[in-house]
């Protein structure tokens, strides 16, 4: 593994789901495999889970790391080739890019997208630039349109907590009060579609993800229908894609409730954290034994730890 974008990024999901099982049982037998390497982590945005996991996978590893806030502690950067920097950026990511490559073997960056710009959001423009100028490998923390270690993350779990071979998947959109990104549903999306699993997507009208990410995954309307005999609910809250990034409305009817995890085959709660209490669920879901945000958040950690050892062992 070269860097890690997007869940394309991975040969064999099974097989990464294995080692990642397995590396829980003993977190730091690669301890040496990093050892003498550095991490550099970049974020654009806030951090809490990504932040804390990915530089704990590290340590596991042995690596040394190195985290940098751009909000208020480096110089604002410009992304835009053959341009005339005498506005509000001081330093060009040409320079930044190939100087951090020079202090780090591996960078992980986070940049969330604007919500205003759909071509500039899909072109990704803070991480590939990143990919670009770099000479180490990149690592995805959050970007405009992906969170692909969330999205291992989730596989682990789902593996973990599995009763049946091929379980009912459902990813479900939920209200919030503000515009949030496709990131999280889209990768968890292109994950589920490379799983042994029955998956379907449940939103309101208007709320349709990118059609290139969604492909034949089926979309169904009609929440309780979708949630019917799910074996997991995946909770998550996104803005409108053919709107871009528009609140089309925030329908409380489409909480996730007790009484619609009824209609599940006793199925698993999951979301991403952090989670609006009594927006998107219910108190008595989230502290139900049928929640697993805390198991997810605990796998953030291996679901790290297993991309970086993979990378280290490409280094």
């Amino acid at each position: 593994m070269k860097h890690y974008l997007t869940t394309d990024d991975i040969d064999s999901v099974p097989e990464i789901i294995t080692e990642a099982i397995a590396l829980k049982k003993d977190p730091y037998r690669f301890e040496q495999l990093g050892k003498r390497r550095t991490l550099g982590m970049l974020f654009f945005n806030s951090s809490l889970r990504t932040r804390l996991s990915t530089q704990k996978a590290a340590m596991q590893l042995g690596m040394q790391v190195m985290v940098m806030n751009f909000a208020g502690e480096a110089w604002s950067l410009e992304f835009e080739d053959g341009s005339i920097m005498n506005g509000s950026t001081s330093e060009h990511i040409k320079e930044a890019a190939a100087v951090v490559s020079q202090y780090c073997d591996i960078i992980a960056v986070r940049a969330f997208p604007t919500l205003t710009d759909k071509e500039k959001d899909e072109e990704e423009y803070v991480l590939n630039s990143f990919q670009k100028y770099a000479s180490v490998p990149i690592v995805n923390m959050e970007s405009a349109t992906a969170h692909p270690l969330q999205a291992l993350t989730d596989a682990i779990t789902i593996t973990e907590l599995k009763t049946i071979e091929k379980p009912k998947v459902v990813l479900s959109w939920a209200p919030h009060p503000k515009a949030l990104p496709h990131a999280v549903a889209n990768s968890f999306t292109s994950m589920m579609q490379k799983m042994d699993v029955e998956f379907a997507i449940t939103h309101p009208v208007g709320y349709e993800l990118n059609p290139e990410v969604t492909g034949n995954t089926p979309i169904i309307y009609d929440q309780d229908e979708a949630l019917k005999d799910a074996d997991f609910v995946y909770v998550k809250n996104w803005s409108s894609y053919k709107d871009y990034g528009k609140v089309l409305h925030s329908d409380p009817a489409w909480k996730i409730t007790a009484e619609k995890m009824a209609l599940t085959n006793n199925g698993k709660f999951m979301h991403c954290l952090p989670v609006r209490r009594n927006v998107i669920v219910d108190d008595a879901v989230l502290d139900s034994p049928q929640s697993a945000v805390i198991r997810q958040a605990n796998n953030r950690t291996f679901a790290a730890q297993i991309v970086l050892k993979h990378i280290l062992q490409s280094l």
